[in-house]
């Protein structure tokens, strides 16, 4: 390769002299005209991704009618409770499990043999909220990667219902916003990317038995722990109908996502690591988060995503929590504000105000705008690389550098990788740096002073959720 000219050294020198001035360190053992500059943007990460033409084509073909009929159709079942009927072909959970089994499957003929629907039970033995013996059943949708199979993301909703007594399994309970709204978001984006070829595994699944204690879930996140399974992500859409407020106000741009700082499965070892050098805000579940923000936060899907520094609503839970268990990142999507009279209650009228979880009460244009970013999301990681694993910060010696080290990916079309950093009060990436499909680099900046992550990147330019480095040698 010939030298470069007078004109491009200056506009190297220059760029690299104004990342200096700007308080960017360079990669170690470089100089200034080698160096990359640091990436950083004030009014959002660092690491937030535009959505490509295919993407923005996939998000345009999510369909707001056909959620509405969706979120209709369950609604219309009567009841969808836990413990109604399974063998009545119009009411109850049976009549439910049928049509949800049905359209998935019609869904999956279009797939080309790569989907395929399948209908997992067990019975659940009596148990809190259960008093007899009781088959639970999740029908299970799962696109096969074409690259990198093993690589499984999951989104769900939960089809079962409740009104207001937890154990009426014979009154009516609509459930439209609690949860065929999420069952629509996860039966919409099984249509759309059914037709398409996600590099990594995606599963759909619609969940039993969440109101009686997250049976269906917890099932079916063992089933991926005894096979071993790398579920790298998983998020359930719970109570993603409503735009509107208990008080009326309606924010129609906003989905919140609970997101946990401390890991639920963190073992005492790993705590006491954490205690030493921070991280509570950089679990996996965090990361995750931070990736939602960065693929599904902008004009393509039309929402806002607003992360919310808890597990999950101030003490409740979802089907996030059973994953989160067993130690795969889980997160929640929900609407902006709850309105508590169109969820848990009997479909009445009292003192002139209508009880009960309606689908009149449902904005069925808010929820294909979460649907848009749960799609965001899935394909964006379906076709990054997988996030790095073995990230490390080298400690065995004392220094004002910090040496990141990482396990090298083999995946088809991994490029190389890039190493971000932020404030420890920041709570989003400031800063990126490319570094080569490398395994170790080195950045002239104290580990004390600031929280450093690595994430991969393909030669399409897909970004993977970033890794947190431990200490280690």
């Amino acid at each position: 390769m010939s030298d470069p000219t007078p004109a491009t050294r200056r506009a190297v020198l220059s760029t690299a002299a104004a990342a200096v001035a700007a308080g960017v360190p360079l990669a170690a053992g470089t100089t200034p005209a080698a160096a990359a500059p640091a990436r950083r943007t004030a009014d959002r990460s660092a690491t937030a991704q535009r959505p490509d033409r295919e993407l923005r084509e996939l998000l345009g073909e999510i369909d707001r009618d056909r959620i509405e009929a969706t979120i209709r159709r369950l609604a219309a079942f009567g009841t969808r409770h836990t413990l109604s009927a399974q063998d009545d072909p119009e009411r109850g959970i049976g009549a439910a499990r049928d049509w949800i089994h049905g359209e998935l499957s019609a869904h999956a003929a279009a797939s080309g043999g790569r989907m395929t629907v399948e209908l997992q039970s067990y019975v659940q033995e009596p148990a809190s909220r259960i008093p007899t013996a009781t088959r639970i059943t999740n029908v299970v949708a799962t696109l096969r990667g074409s690259t990198a199979p093993d690589r499984i993301y999951v989104v769900s909703g939960h089809y079962d219902s409740r009104c207001t007594d937890v154990m009426d399994a014979t009154g009516d309970a609509p459930g439209a916003d609690d949860d065929a709204s999420g069952v629509a978001v996860v039966m919409e984006l099984a249509r759309v990317m059914a037709r398409r070829r996600p590099a990594a595994t995606l599963v759909f699944a619609a969940v039993a038995g969440e109101e009686q204690g997250l049976y269906g879930a917890t099932h079916l996140a063992e089933s991926f722990r005894a096979a071993g399974a790398d579920v790298q992500g998983m998020f359930t859409n719970d109570i993603v109908g409503s735009s509107r407020a208990d008080d009326g106000t309606r924010d129609p741009h906003t989905v919140r996502l609970f997101a946990e700082g401390v890991p639920t499965s963190e073992t005492p070892e790993q705590a006491g690591v954490r205690l030493k050098v921070g991280g509570e805000n950089d679990s996996p579940t965090r990361q995750l988060a931070r990736f939602v923000r960065d693929v599904a936060d902008n004009d393509a899907t039309g929402l806002h995503v607003r992360m919310v520094y808890r597990r999950d609503r101030y003490l409740r839970g979802g089907d996030h929590i059973p994953f989160l268990e067993r130690a795969y990142p889980a997160a929640r999507f929900t609407e902006p504000a709850e309105d508590f009279a169109h969820q848990h209650q009997d479909v009445r009228v009292e003192d002139g105000k209508q009880y009960g979880d309606l689908p009149e009460f449902c904005d069925f244009e808010y929820v294909a705008g979460v649907a848009r970013v749960n799609g965001a999301t899935l394909w964006s990681l379906a076709q990054a690389p997988g996030t790095p694993r073995g990230a490390r910060i080298v400690t065995s010696n004392l220094t004002n550098d910090t040496e990141l080290v990482w396990e090298q990916g083999t995946e088809p079309g991994l490029a190389g990788y890039e190493v971000v950093w932020r404030e420890t009060t920041a709570p989003e990436w400031t800063h990126v740096i490319e570094v080569g499909r490398v395994g170790a680099h080195t950045v002239h900046l104290s580990k004390d002073n600031v929280f450093f992550g690595i994430r991969a990147v393909s030669r399409s330019g897909h970004r993977s959720p970033v890794a947190s480095p431990a200490p280690g040698n």
